[in-house]
């Protein structure tokens, strides 16, 4: 009777796992939304192969339960459009159990009905948006902290040390624009102040005098920055060749070490909030210039603080997916997630703990400044 009972609980468990998209007796197929060929493909290239070298190291060391991970990737070119193509592909045809780090506010928001719809896992997407994690569904879940409360408290840690009497901001009129100005603001208002001045930019903007005659003639000495990589260099270096020298302040949208490689001295003292550290070679920590040898022989090229990214979405998913046990489901996968805690890892990122009611592994961030061409913590993690 007993070893009835327990071939029965086995073939059960097999039905179980059948019925799970993407999840075989031998592996776990995720995928990932990344635009490989647009205007962020500098952004996604370096993550895509942090997520893959991770996943190679996992499946080295036995895989998850004895099961493999195998990653899909797709492009959508930075466009939202692209972006629901991408996401049908990946769940009716290649038939995924869960989307990782999909890369992109716009993309990420166009594609999630597509994935609510057929029941496949949201995680941790590479955006700081909050659409990421509210309104409350069980299927989306978010580690990185929201641009809104990163420039809310970066900004007032900001003023605090340094005395800025005038603050102002200059950012990309969408919604990603938007969200980092609203954060800087709530700051300022939390201290009794306001912005003096704003200015705005379209997307894709290569020009930016008129924007920085505006908020010179306006006195400001910081600026909250809604830009990425291309905008933050050129808003900065039209400044230092007027001879002006306010302090910039941006997300970790911008906190790369493009930044420094493309603006040179320009961009020395720039300031970003930042949810990790970008990494060295020569790095004050073992495990950091391990990984970053590692890496380089991989790929033949430097990692950077995307590639970390990927390293560390991958590696909350395994372990999160290694707590639901073997008998892998949406549903198992959920509970584990609802009583989740992860320590700070070796790269400086903050501790992530997810609970029934909580889908935001971390609000929390800390300010970091280009140092002689260098990315440098400047700051703790800053608590609201």
């Amino acid at each position: 009777m007993k070893r009835l009972i327990a071939s029965l609980a086995v073939c059960m468990s097999g039905v179980a796992t059948a019925q799970t998209q993407g999840v075989s007796p031998t592996e776990i197929l995720i995928g990932t939304a990344q635009d490989m060929s647009g205007p962020i493909a500098s952004l996604s290239k370096p993550t895509v192969n942090g997520m893959q070298m991770r996943i190679d190291e996992i499946n080295a060391a036995g895989g998850i339960h004895g099961r493999k991970l195998r990653l899909i990737v797709e492009d959508h070119g930075y466009d939202p459009k692209k972006a629901v193509l991408a996401a049908q592909k990946m769940v009716q045809q290649d038939k995924i159990f869960a989307t990782v780090a999909s890369i992109g506010t716009p993309t990420a928001i166009a594609a999630m009905p597509i994935y609510e719809e057929k029941n496949i896992p949201h995680l941790f997407p590479l955006s700081g948006a909050r659409q990421m994690f509210e309104p409350a569904h069980r299927l989306k879940w978010s580690i990185f902290a929201p641009y809104f409360e990163q420039l809310r408290a970066a900004t007032k840690y900001l003023v605090k040390q340094k005395g800025h009497k005038k603050v102002c901001t200059l950012y990309q009129d969408d919604d990603f624009g938007l969200e980092i100005t609203r954060g800087g603001e709530a700051g300022l208002k939390d201290m009794g102040m306001a912005y003096v001045e704003k200015a705005t930019f379209k997307r894709g903007a290569t020009e930016f005098s008129s924007q920085i005659a505006k908020l010179r003639a306006a006195e400001c000495d910081l600026i909250v920055m809604g830009t990425i990589v291309r905008e933050t260099v050129g808003a900065i270096a039209t400044a230092r060749k007027l001879g002006w020298n306010p302090d910039f302040l941006g997300s970790n949208a911008s906190h790369f070490d493009v930044i420094h490689r493309l603006g040179k001295a320009a961009t020395n003292g720039y300031y970003a909030s930042c949810t990790g550290n970008v990494p060295y070679a020569d790095d004050d920590a073992k495990t950091v210039r391990d990984w970053f040898a590692a890496y380089k022989a991989k790929y033949g090229e430097d990692p950077s603080i995307m590639s970390v990214f990927g390293h560390q979405v991958v590696t909350t998913f395994a372990n999160v997916a290694q707590k639901a046990g073997p008998n892998l489901t949406v549903d198992s996968l959920v509970s584990a997630l609802e009583t989740y805690k992860q320590a700070p890892d070796f790269f400086g990122a903050d501790e992530i703990v997810f609970t029934k009611t909580n889908h935001l592994g971390t609000d929390r961030v800390r300010v970091c400044q280009i140092q002689n061409e260098r990315w440098v913590p400047v700051s703790q993690y800053l608590i609201q």
